[in-house]
């Protein structure tokens, strides 16, 4: 399954790159490229401190085709970080593959009718640190997460849009026997006995059905200050249409010269079918997830 996903994607961006080719008039593409990183370093020092190295690569790919009353534009972001502390194994920090796709047609000023598509997951396997570093809780495709569906577009300007879906479909994939067992990441757990044995393997795949909102925001503040942000919700109409997942990502890039800039990011989740656990392996239930960087990168656009 792993392969197929990549071939898919693979495919969808090199019919992406070949209809540009094809009708260079018609597209905009836009790439960019960057290294962050992060370090201290101490040697005799008597205040004492931890020698520390963190570094994360990000990709972004931009392809907007416009023609008519026809548009098609195509986002993918890549991430992938770690970071070392003293004799420490290395720590993930950063892990993403984000992927929409919406077709658009224009009704009037500033509305379009939409389909959109959006896929997402990781590349690497991911840890609790804190609980234990050698059973992995996520990797590629465990979760990942497809939605698809109608909408309304409402776009006045290159700054702003919103997007409303009242029919999403949406697949939460967990292409892992062991995670999908344990009932991860919003599936429903294999059947066991009573001695805790498992009789029935869980289904790797939960189809959802509800309504999804998104939102995004990008604007020069200042000169070489870009704040950009963009909020996903989503309410599930067949389990709890009350309970509504959230998926916020900001990031200011402060570009110091052409190649050289200061990346700062932040995403908050919530869904409540992501359980989180005691130490003792007690359930405390759902929890809003922050992470937040901030990072000197190297970056390069074409």
């Amino acid at each position: 399954m792993k392969k197929n996903y990549l071939i898919f994607l693979l495919l969808s961006l090199g019919f992406l790159l070949q209809a540009q080719t094809d009708t260079t008039k018609n597209w905009q593409v836009k790439q960019n490229i960057s290294i962050n990183f992060s370090q201290s370093y101490f040697t005799n020092w008597s205040a004492g401190g931890v020698n520390t190295l963190a570094t994360a690569g990000k990709y972004t790919f931009n392809a907007d085709y416009v023609k008519g009353k026809q548009n098609w534009t195509n986002w993918v972001n890549l991430a992938l970080g770690y970071s070392v502390t003293g004799s420490n194994k290395a720590v993930k920090t950063d892990d993403k593959i984000e992927f929409i796709s919406t077709y658009g047609y224009k009704l009037k000023k500033s509305w379009f009718a939409t389909m959109m598509l959006s896929f997402k997951s990781q590349f690497a396997h991911g840890f609790d640190y804190k609980v234990d570093s050698s059973t992995y809780i996520s990797k590629f495709m465990a979760p990942g997460t497809i939605d698809l569906g109608p909408g309304i577009e409402y776009e006045p300007n290159e700054h702003f849009l919103v997007n409303f879906s009242p029919a999403s479909m949406r697949w939460i994939i967990v292409n892992d026997e062991r995670l999908a067992d344990a009932g991860s990441f919003g599936l429903a757990p294999a059947k066991r006995d009573t001695n805790g044995l498992i009789l029935e393997h869980a289904k790797k795949v939960k189809t959802m059905f509800g309504a999804k909102m998104l939102m995004a925001f990008k604007y020069e503040i200042f000169k070489n200050v870009n704040f950009s942000t963009k909020l996903e919700l989503y309410s599930d109409y067949l389990n709890n249409p009350q309970n509504i997942d959230v998926n916020w990502q900001t990031a200011f890039i402060l570009k110091v010269n052409s190649w050289l800039n200061i990346n700062i990011s932040s995403e908050l989740l919530y869904d409540d079918s992501v359980i989180f656990y005691e130490y003792d392996g007690s359930d405390k239930g759902p929890r809003t997830q922050f992470n937040e960087n901030i990072m000197l990168g190297i970056g390069f656009s074409f």
